[in-house]
Protein backbone atom coordinates (compact mmCIF):
# COMPACT_ATOMS: atom_id res chain seq x y z
CA UNK A 1 0.00 0.00 0.00
CA UNK A 2 1.46 3.52 -1.26
CA UNK A 3 -0.06 5.97 1.53
CA UNK A 4 0.36 9.80 1.71
CA UNK A 5 0.59 11.46 5.04
CA UNK A 6 -0.13 15.27 5.45
CA UNK A 7 0.32 16.96 8.42
CA UNK A 8 0.84 21.05 8.93
CA UNK A 9 3.58 20.14 11.60
CA UNK A 10 7.07 17.88 11.99
CA UNK A 11 9.60 17.25 14.16
CA UNK A 12 11.40 19.99 15.31
CA UNK A 13 7.86 21.44 15.46
CA UNK A 14 5.46 20.58 19.03
CA UNK A 15 2.05 19.74 18.75
CA UNK A 16 -0.14 16.62 18.25
CA UNK A 17 0.49 16.00 14.70
CA UNK A 18 4.00 16.75 14.82
CA UNK A 19 4.06 14.08 17.48
CA UNK A 20 1.36 11.51 15.86
CA UNK A 21 2.44 11.60 11.94
CA UNK A 22 5.83 10.45 12.30
CA UNK A 23 4.42 7.60 14.38
CA UNK A 24 2.28 6.97 12.09
CA UNK A 25 4.36 6.66 8.93
CA UNK A 26 7.15 4.79 11.30
CA UNK A 27 4.78 2.21 11.82
CA UNK A 28 3.65 1.72 8.19
CA UNK A 29 7.07 1.76 7.15
CA UNK A 30 7.85 -0.69 9.30
CA UNK A 31 5.20 -3.12 8.11
CA UNK A 32 6.30 -3.05 4.52
CA UNK A 33 4.20 -0.19 3.34
CA UNK A 34 5.84 2.52 1.12
CA UNK A 35 5.40 6.33 2.51
CA UNK A 36 5.08 9.80 1.56
CA UNK A 37 5.12 13.07 3.98
CA UNK A 38 4.29 16.68 2.97
CA UNK A 39 4.27 19.10 5.39
CA UNK A 40 5.11 22.99 6.22
CA UNK A 41 8.51 24.09 7.36
CA UNK A 42 10.40 27.05 8.07
CA UNK A 43 13.78 24.76 6.95
CA UNK A 44 14.76 21.32 6.24
CA UNK A 45 12.89 18.57 8.19
CA UNK A 46 15.43 15.84 10.03
CA UNK A 47 16.20 13.01 7.29
CA UNK A 48 13.65 10.54 7.74
CA UNK A 49 13.82 6.63 6.10
CA UNK A 50 11.20 7.77 3.55
CA UNK A 51 10.86 11.00 1.37
CA UNK A 52 9.59 14.39 3.73
CA UNK A 53 8.36 16.58 1.20
CA UNK A 54 7.67 20.26 2.05
CA UNK A 55 5.71 23.88 1.50
CA UNK A 56 7.54 26.67 2.61
CA UNK A 57 5.62 28.71 5.65
CA UNK A 58 7.57 31.71 4.05
CA UNK A 59 4.75 31.80 1.49
CA UNK A 60 2.10 34.32 1.75
CA UNK A 61 -1.20 32.70 3.63
CA UNK A 62 -3.48 32.00 0.26
CA UNK A 63 -0.09 31.00 -2.02
CA UNK A 64 0.66 28.82 1.17
CA UNK A 65 -2.35 26.85 1.16
CA UNK A 66 -2.79 26.85 -2.67
CA UNK A 67 0.79 25.12 -2.70
CA UNK A 68 -0.16 22.63 -0.30
CA UNK A 69 -3.23 21.44 -2.50
CA UNK A 70 -1.27 21.24 -5.17
CA UNK A 71 1.10 19.23 -3.79
CA UNK A 72 -1.51 17.12 -2.85
CA UNK A 73 -3.08 16.87 -5.64
CA UNK A 74 0.02 15.92 -7.60
CA UNK A 75 1.45 13.47 -4.61
CA UNK A 76 -1.79 11.72 -4.55
CA UNK A 77 -1.89 10.36 -7.93
CA UNK A 78 0.55 8.16 -7.22
CA UNK A 79 -0.87 7.35 -3.88
CA UNK A 80 -3.48 4.50 -2.63
CA UNK A 81 -4.58 6.30 0.03
CA UNK A 82 -3.74 10.10 2.01
CA UNK A 83 -3.88 10.16 5.29
CA UNK A 84 -4.64 13.93 6.78
CA UNK A 85 -3.18 14.17 10.27
CA UNK A 86 -3.86 17.86 9.99
CA UNK A 87 -4.72 20.56 6.99
CA UNK A 88 -7.71 18.72 6.36
CA UNK A 89 -9.51 21.08 4.00
CA UNK A 90 -6.50 21.44 1.97
CA UNK A 91 -5.86 17.85 1.32
CA UNK A 92 -9.58 17.74 0.97
CA UNK A 93 -9.31 19.84 -2.08
CA UNK A 94 -5.90 17.90 -3.45
CA UNK A 95 -7.13 14.18 -3.18
CA UNK A 96 -10.52 15.74 -4.99
CA UNK A 97 -8.80 17.01 -7.61
CA UNK A 98 -6.69 13.40 -7.72
CA UNK A 99 -9.69 11.19 -6.97
CA UNK A 100 -7.54 9.73 -4.23
CA UNK A 101 -9.11 8.08 -1.03
CA UNK A 102 -8.57 10.21 1.97
CA UNK A 103 -8.60 9.36 5.31
CA UNK A 104 -8.08 11.82 7.96
CA UNK A 105 -7.69 12.10 11.63
CA UNK A 106 -10.25 14.60 13.25
CA UNK A 107 -7.71 16.46 15.82
CA UNK A 108 -10.41 19.14 16.86
CA UNK A 109 -12.83 21.78 15.49
CA UNK A 110 -10.35 23.72 13.16
CA UNK A 111 -13.54 25.96 12.23
CA UNK A 112 -13.80 26.77 16.06
CA UNK A 113 -10.00 27.02 16.46
CA UNK A 114 -9.83 29.73 13.33
CA UNK A 115 -12.57 31.78 15.26
CA UNK A 116 -10.71 31.29 18.61
CA UNK A 117 -6.97 32.32 16.47
CA UNK A 118 -8.53 35.40 14.59
CA UNK A 119 -10.20 37.23 17.41
CA UNK A 120 -13.66 36.75 15.97
CA UNK A 121 -15.11 34.42 18.75
CA UNK A 122 -14.42 34.35 22.02
CA UNK A 123 -17.86 31.77 23.31
CA UNK A 124 -17.32 27.63 24.34
CA UNK A 125 -16.96 25.25 21.89
CA UNK A 126 -20.47 24.21 22.38
CA UNK A 127 -21.94 27.45 22.03
CA UNK A 128 -19.59 27.95 18.45
CA UNK A 129 -21.65 25.50 17.10
CA UNK A 130 -24.89 27.25 16.64
CA UNK A 131 -23.41 31.12 17.08
CA UNK A 132 -25.29 33.45 14.28
CA UNK A 133 -23.03 35.06 11.67
CA UNK A 134 -22.16 35.04 8.00
CA UNK A 135 -18.53 34.15 8.74
CA UNK A 136 -18.61 31.59 11.72
CA UNK A 137 -21.69 29.92 9.30
CA UNK A 138 -19.03 29.61 6.39
CA UNK A 139 -16.04 28.28 8.49
CA UNK A 140 -18.52 25.55 9.90
CA UNK A 141 -19.85 24.48 6.66
CA UNK A 142 -16.06 24.50 5.27
CA UNK A 143 -14.80 22.04 7.66
CA UNK A 144 -17.92 20.17 7.37
CA UNK A 145 -17.20 19.73 3.86
CA UNK A 146 -14.33 19.12 3.78
CA UNK A 147 -14.59 15.89 6.03
CA UNK A 148 -17.68 14.72 3.74
CA UNK A 149 -14.87 14.03 1.36
CA UNK A 150 -13.18 11.97 3.62
CA UNK A 151 -13.70 7.90 3.57
CA UNK A 152 -13.00 7.74 6.93
CA UNK A 153 -12.84 9.75 9.71
CA UNK A 154 -11.37 9.11 13.23
CA UNK A 155 -11.57 10.66 16.54
CA UNK A 156 -9.20 10.40 19.17
CA UNK A 157 -12.13 10.98 21.71
CA UNK A 158 -15.57 9.76 22.48
CA UNK A 159 -16.13 13.84 23.18
CA UNK A 160 -15.25 14.08 19.55
CA UNK A 161 -16.84 11.44 17.83
CA UNK A 162 -20.32 12.80 18.94
CA UNK A 163 -19.47 15.98 17.98
CA UNK A 164 -18.83 14.80 14.61
CA UNK A 165 -21.79 12.96 14.07
CA UNK A 166 -23.82 16.38 15.36
CA UNK A 167 -21.75 18.17 11.97
CA UNK A 168 -23.83 14.95 10.36
CA UNK A 169 -21.19 13.29 9.11
CA UNK A 170 -22.55 9.43 8.29
CA UNK A 171 -22.12 7.02 11.25
CA UNK A 172 -20.68 4.59 9.41
CA UNK A 173 -17.40 6.40 8.26
CA UNK A 174 -16.72 7.69 12.16
CA UNK A 175 -15.17 5.53 14.28
CA UNK A 176 -13.03 6.58 17.75
CA UNK A 177 -9.46 5.77 17.38
CA UNK A 178 -7.34 6.91 20.54
CA UNK A 179 -3.78 8.57 20.56
CA UNK A 180 -1.21 5.90 21.44
CA UNK A 181 1.10 6.27 24.61
CA UNK A 182 4.74 6.85 23.57
CA UNK A 183 7.74 4.87 24.03
CA UNK A 184 9.33 5.72 26.77
CA UNK A 185 12.91 4.96 26.63
CA UNK A 186 15.12 4.63 29.72
CA UNK A 187 14.72 7.87 31.42
CA UNK A 188 16.68 9.29 34.57
CA UNK A 189 15.71 9.46 38.11
CA UNK A 190 13.28 12.60 38.52
CA UNK A 191 16.22 14.04 41.38
CA UNK A 192 18.67 14.35 38.57
CA UNK A 193 16.56 15.75 35.74
CA UNK A 194 15.08 18.27 38.57
CA UNK A 195 18.88 19.33 38.89
CA UNK A 196 19.32 19.55 34.75
CA UNK A 197 16.61 22.31 35.09
CA UNK A 198 17.54 23.94 38.24
CA UNK A 199 14.48 23.46 40.06
CA UNK A 200 13.87 23.37 44.06
CA UNK A 201 11.09 23.15 45.43
CA UNK A 202 7.40 22.17 43.80
CA UNK A 203 7.34 22.03 39.63
CA UNK A 204 4.53 21.95 37.56
CA UNK A 205 5.00 21.42 33.58
CA UNK A 206 3.86 22.29 30.41
CA UNK A 207 4.49 20.84 26.69
CA UNK A 208 2.80 21.76 23.36
CA UNK A 209 1.80 24.59 21.00
CA UNK A 210 1.11 28.34 22.95
CA UNK A 211 -2.10 29.11 21.03
CA UNK A 212 -5.35 30.56 22.25
CA UNK A 213 -6.98 27.81 22.83
CA UNK A 214 -4.41 26.30 25.54
CA UNK A 215 -5.77 29.26 27.43
CA UNK A 216 -2.25 29.07 29.38
CA UNK A 217 -3.41 33.10 30.62
CA UNK A 218 -5.20 30.91 33.01
CA UNK A 219 -2.25 28.97 34.64
CA UNK A 220 0.04 31.95 34.69
CA UNK A 221 -2.99 33.96 36.76
CA UNK A 222 -3.38 30.40 38.53
CA UNK A 223 0.31 30.35 39.64
CA UNK A 224 0.43 33.61 40.61
CA UNK A 225 -1.80 32.78 43.47
CA UNK A 226 0.06 29.97 44.87
CA UNK A 227 3.36 30.79 46.49
CA UNK A 228 6.33 29.04 45.43
CA UNK A 229 5.35 27.14 43.04
CA UNK A 230 7.41 26.78 39.33
CA UNK A 231 5.79 26.49 35.95
CA UNK A 232 8.60 24.98 32.97
CA UNK A 233 7.10 25.44 29.55
CA UNK A 234 8.10 23.96 26.81
CA UNK A 235 6.87 24.95 22.88
CA UNK A 236 6.59 27.73 21.12
CA UNK A 237 3.45 29.52 19.05
CA UNK A 238 1.81 32.80 18.53
CA UNK A 239 1.17 33.55 22.15
CA UNK A 240 4.72 32.91 23.01
CA UNK A 241 5.29 36.83 23.38
CA UNK A 242 2.03 37.75 24.63
CA UNK A 243 2.42 35.09 27.36
CA UNK A 244 6.23 36.10 28.60
CA UNK A 245 4.43 39.43 28.87
CA UNK A 246 1.73 38.57 30.86
CA UNK A 247 4.35 36.05 33.17
CA UNK A 248 5.95 39.75 33.35
CA UNK A 249 2.70 41.72 34.76
CA UNK A 250 2.57 38.84 36.77
CA UNK A 251 5.46 39.38 38.65
CA UNK A 252 6.03 35.84 38.43
CA UNK A 253 9.81 36.29 39.18
CA UNK A 254 11.14 33.31 36.98
CA UNK A 255 8.64 31.11 38.64
CA UNK A 256 7.22 30.46 34.65
CA UNK A 257 10.23 29.77 32.09
CA UNK A 258 9.26 29.44 28.72
CA UNK A 259 12.04 26.75 27.14
CA UNK A 260 11.20 27.20 23.60
CA UNK A 261 10.81 23.76 21.65
CA UNK A 262 12.26 20.83 22.98
CA UNK A 263 12.95 17.75 21.04
CA UNK A 264 10.61 14.53 22.12
CA UNK A 265 13.10 13.16 24.59
CA UNK A 266 13.32 16.78 25.80
CA UNK A 267 9.94 16.72 26.53
CA UNK A 268 9.23 13.37 28.42
CA UNK A 269 12.45 13.98 30.33
CA UNK A 270 10.30 17.38 31.46
CA UNK A 271 7.15 15.56 32.19
CA UNK A 272 8.92 13.22 34.44
CA UNK A 273 11.36 15.98 35.99
CA UNK A 274 7.45 17.99 37.29
CA UNK A 275 5.42 16.87 40.08
CA UNK A 276 2.45 17.11 37.96
CA UNK A 277 1.79 18.51 34.57
CA UNK A 278 -0.75 21.28 34.02
CA UNK A 279 -3.17 21.77 31.39
CA UNK A 280 -5.64 24.89 31.38
CA UNK A 281 -6.67 24.62 27.92
CA UNK A 282 -10.45 25.98 26.72
CA UNK A 283 -10.38 22.97 24.46
CA UNK A 284 -8.97 20.08 24.37
CA UNK A 285 -9.30 16.60 21.97
CA UNK A 286 -7.38 14.11 23.18
CA UNK A 287 -3.75 15.83 24.14
CA UNK A 288 -0.72 14.31 23.24
CA UNK A 289 1.19 16.05 26.62
CA UNK A 290 -1.63 14.17 28.68
CA UNK A 291 -0.49 10.52 27.43
CA UNK A 292 2.76 11.49 27.78
CA UNK A 293 2.68 13.03 31.29
CA UNK A 294 1.08 10.04 32.57
CA UNK A 295 3.21 7.20 30.80
CA UNK A 296 6.22 8.79 32.53
CA UNK A 297 4.34 8.20 35.64
CA UNK A 298 3.48 12.32 36.39
CA UNK A 299 -0.76 12.85 37.09
CA UNK A 300 -2.33 15.62 35.10
CA UNK A 301 -3.99 18.65 36.55
CA UNK A 302 -6.38 19.49 34.12
CA UNK A 303 -9.30 21.69 32.90
CA UNK A 304 -12.39 19.22 32.44
CA UNK A 305 -12.37 20.27 28.71
CA UNK A 306 -13.36 17.61 25.23
CA UNK A 307 -12.01 14.27 26.04
CA UNK A 308 -9.40 15.16 28.89
CA UNK A 309 -12.24 13.28 31.34
CA UNK A 310 -11.83 9.89 29.28
CA UNK A 311 -8.10 9.80 30.05
CA UNK A 312 -8.11 12.03 33.26
CA UNK A 313 -9.81 10.42 36.09
CA UNK A 314 -10.08 13.01 38.81
CA UNK A 315 -8.45 11.82 41.56
CA UNK A 316 -7.46 8.46 40.83
CA UNK A 317 -4.50 9.58 37.80
CA UNK A 318 -5.49 13.54 37.84
CA UNK A 319 -7.28 16.31 39.17
CA UNK A 320 -9.69 17.88 36.80
CA UNK A 321 -11.24 21.73 37.22
CA UNK A 322 -13.71 24.07 34.80
CA UNK A 323 -11.95 25.94 32.44
CA UNK A 324 -11.26 29.62 32.08
CA UNK A 325 -11.08 29.48 36.11
CA UNK A 326 -7.53 30.31 37.68
CA UNK A 327 -8.95 30.39 41.15
CA UNK A 328 -10.45 26.54 40.75
CA UNK A 329 -6.81 25.94 39.27
CA UNK A 330 -4.71 27.42 41.64
CA UNK A 331 -7.12 25.54 44.69
CA UNK A 332 -6.18 22.72 42.68
CA UNK A 333 -2.30 23.29 42.73
CA UNK A 334 -2.80 24.49 45.62
CA UNK A 335 -4.70 21.08 47.23
CA UNK A 336 -1.65 18.84 45.71
CA UNK A 337 1.23 20.06 47.17
CA UNK A 338 -0.55 20.24 50.38
CA UNK A 339 -1.53 16.86 50.51
CA UNK A 340 1.26 14.53 50.11
CA UNK A 341 -1.08 10.89 50.31
CA UNK A 342 -2.85 12.57 47.51
CA UNK A 343 0.25 13.16 45.02
CA UNK A 344 1.72 9.49 45.96
CA UNK A 345 -1.92 7.82 45.02
CA UNK A 346 -2.07 9.85 41.61
CA UNK A 347 1.69 9.02 40.77
CA UNK A 348 1.66 5.65 41.15
CA UNK A 349 -1.59 5.17 39.20
CA UNK A 350 -0.51 7.43 36.75
CA UNK A 351 1.24 5.38 34.06
CA UNK A 352 -0.89 2.04 34.69
CA UNK A 353 -3.97 4.45 33.82
CA UNK A 354 -2.89 4.36 29.82
CA UNK A 355 -1.73 0.96 29.21
CA UNK A 356 -4.80 0.42 27.01
CA UNK A 357 -3.29 2.66 24.29
CA UNK A 358 -0.70 0.51 23.08
CA UNK A 359 0.96 2.12 19.54
CA UNK A 360 0.66 -1.46 18.37
CA UNK A 361 -2.97 -1.80 19.08
CA UNK A 362 -3.72 1.79 18.00
CA UNK A 363 -1.30 1.56 14.89
CA UNK A 364 -3.24 -1.62 13.80
CA UNK A 365 -6.59 -0.66 13.96
CA UNK A 366 -5.83 2.23 11.91
CA UNK A 367 -4.04 0.54 9.13
CA UNK A 368 -6.96 -2.04 8.55
CA UNK A 369 -8.71 1.57 8.03
CA UNK A 370 -6.62 2.45 5.35
CA UNK A 371 -6.54 -0.33 3.33
CA UNK A 372 -10.31 -0.65 3.59
CA UNK A 373 -10.05 3.36 2.07
CA UNK A 374 -7.66 2.19 0.00
CA UNK A 375 -9.66 -0.99 -1.60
Amino acid sequence: MKVLIVSGIWPPDVGGPATHAPQVAAYLVGRGHTVEVLTTADGSPRAESYPVLTVSRSLPTPLRHARVSAEVARLARRADVVYAASMVTRTAVGTAIARTPLVVKLSGDVAYERALRRGSYSGSLAEFQHASGVRLSLMRRTRTAALRRAEHVVCPSEFLHGLALEWGLPPNQVSVLPNPVPDVPALAQRAELRKRYGVEGPMLAFAGRLTAAKSLDVALTALAEVDGVSLLIAGDGEQRRALEERAHQLRLNGRARFLGRQQSLGVLELLRAADAAVLSSSWENFPHTVLEALAVGTPVISTAVGGVGEVVRDGENGLLVPPRDPDALAAAVRRFFADEQLRERLRSAAAGSVDAYSPERVFERLETILRSAAA
